[in-house]
C-alpha cells in the first residue's frame, strides 16, 4: 500500500504541478566530458562545446592569411620596423602611428603558429638583446651549478628541462640530479614558463633569450626571488585594480557574511565588496597566474594568445587577463558563500577557457585602458609596505 506510484498513474491535476527534472540537451552537452588533443598534441578534457570552439579553425586560418600577405607585401621583418619605439617617437607621420595601432590589433588577434617563434623573438626585444653580445655568448656560458649570475642559472634551467624531456624519469646521473635540484630550488613557477618557451621557440638558445628578457625587462623585479617580493607587490596592485575595475557601491563594515547577503538581492553590493566580505584573498588564485604566466591554468592555445600580447605590450597584460577572469564570472562570484566556491569557479573557468578571442575581448575592451606608467607608480607605492611585511615575517620565522 506504500509502494511508490508511477507518474502515469497519477491524476492529471497532479501531473500538471510536477516539475520535469530532465535536463535540457544544452545541460547534457555541457556535462558530457570528452578528451581531445590541442595543437601541440597535449590531451585535455572538456565538454562538447569546448571541442567545437577548438574546431573552429576558420578564424585562425584567416588570421594566418593576413600575416602571410603582410609578409609578402612589406618584407619578412616588417613588424620589427613598425615596433621600433625610437623611430615611432621621432616620427610625426600619421601613417606610422596608424601602422603601430594596426600592429597592436593584429597581435591581439593572434600570431600564426608557424610565425609565432619569429614574431615573439622580434617583437619582444629578444633579438635586440641577443645582438648586443658576441655570437658565442650562449655556448660560452658555463654549466656548473654554483652561486652564479642569473643568466647562467637560466641556461642551467633550460638545459635541465631539455635533459629531463629527453631522458624522461631515468635521471641516473648523480651530477645531473644535483644540477636538477639546484635549478628547481631557484624556480618557483618558472619551470612552466621555460617549458612553454622550449615548446614554442625553435632552439634552446632562443628560449634562453626570451626567458632572460622576461626576467630582466618585462616582468616585475624580484618576481621569482626567494621571498617572491615582486609577486607580492603585483598582488597588491591587482587588488587595487580589482576594487577600481569592479567597484563597490559602498564599503561593507560588517563582520559576518549573513549581514551582507540582503544587499546582494538589490544589486547594491558589487564584486569587490562581496569578495572582501568573504575574506577572499586574490593571491589564492592570482599567484599561480602571475608566476606561471597562466600556462598552468589556461589551455595551451589560449595561453599562447595571452603571450602574443604579453611579449608586445608588457606585464600589464597579465593584470588585464586576471581582471577579465573575475569580470567574466562576476554573476557567479556574487552568488558564492565561501572562499572555496570562489576558487572553484575561477579554476573551472580558466581550465575551460578554450576561446581566447572572448577572453582578450573582455580583457581589453571591457576592462578598459591601463597605462604602464600608472601601474609602475602603483607598484612603487605598494613596495615599501610589502618589503616591511616580508622582513617582519622573516624575523619572526628566524627568531628562537
Amino acid at each position: 500500500m506504500y509502494a511508490p506510484r508511477s507518474r502515469s498513474s497519477l491524476p492529471y491535476e497532479v501531473k500538471a504541478h510536477l516539475v520535469n527534472y530532465r535536463p535540457s540537451i544544452h545541460t547534457r552537452r555541457a556535462n558530457l566530458t570528452v578528451k581531445f588533443q590541442d595543437i601541440y598534441g597535449f590531451t585535455v578534457e572538456g565538454n562538447v562545446d569546448d571541442v567545437n570552439v577548438l574546431n573552429e579553425r576558420d578564424r585562425v586560418r584567416q588570421q594566418g592569411r593576413v600575416w602571410w600577405a603582410l609578409e609578402a607585401r612589406k618584407g619578412a621583418n616588417w613588424y620589427r620596423k613598425t615596433h621600433d619605439s625610437t623611430t615611432l617617437k621621432a616620427s610625426l607621420k600619421f601613417s606610422d602611428l596608424a601602422s603601430a595601432i594596426a600592429l597592436k590589433r593584429l597581435i591581439r588577434k593572434g600570431s600564426p603558429l608557424v610565425l609565432r617563434p619569429k614574431v615573439w623573438f622580434g617583437l619582444s626585444g629578444s633579438a635586440t638583446k641577443k645582438s648586443t653580445v658576441p655570437e658565442s655568448y650562449y655556448s660560452d656560458l658555463p654549466r656548473e651549478p654554483r652561486y652564479i649570475p642569473q643568466r647562467i642559472c637560466l641556461k642551467l634551467f633550460l638545459v635541465t628541462l631539455g635533459e629531463t624531456q629527453r631522458r624522461g624519469m631515468q635521471l641516473y646521473d648523480a651530477s645531473f640530479l644535483h644540477t636538477l635540484f639546484v635549478i628547481l630550488m631557484l624556480a618557483i613557477g618558472l619551470n612552466y614558463v621555460a617549458a612553454l618557451l622550449l615548446l614554442v621557440m625553435k632552439t634552446e638558445e632562443d628560449a634562453f633569450w626570451m626567458l632572460a628578457l622576461l626576467l630582466e625587462d618585462v616582468l616585475v623585479n624580484d618576481c621569482y626571488a626567494n621571498n617572491l617580493s615582486g609577486c607580492h607587490v603585483e598582488q597588491r596592485v591587482f587588488k587595487d585594480l580589482l576594487d577600481k575595475k569592479c567597484p563597490r557601491d559602498y564599503f561593507l563594515h560588517r563582520s559576518s557574511l549573513s549581514n551582507c547577503l540582503p544587499c546582494l538581492e538589490y544589486g547594491n553590493c558589487r564584486m569587490a565588496a562581496h569578495l572582501e566580505a568573504l575574506e577572499f584573498d586574490g593571491s589564492l588564485v592570482a599567484t599561480e597566474w602571475f608566476l606561471c604566466l597562466f600556462s598552468k591554468s589556461l589551455p595551451s592555445e589560449t595561453t599562447l594568445r595571452v603571450c602574443d600580447v604579453l611579449f608586445y605590450e608588457g606585464a600589464k597584460v597579465l593584470l588585464h587577463v586576471a581582471l577579465a577572469m573575475f569580470k567574466m564570472k562576476e554573476d557567479e562570484l556574487l552568488m558564492t558563500h565561501h572562499v572555496v566556491d570562489v576558487i572553484n569557479i575561477l579554476q573551472k573557468a580558466t581550465y575551460h577557457m578554450f576561446d581566447p578571442d572572448e577572453l582578450l575581448t573582455v580583457a581589453f575592451d571591457k576592462i578598459g585602458f591601463m597605462m604602464t606608467r600608472t601601474i609602475s607608480k602603483q607598484r612603487t607605492k605598494r613596495k615599501p609596505a610589502v618589503m616591511a611585511e616580508l622582513d617582519q615575517r622573516s624575523r619572526r620565522l628566524n627568531s628562537p
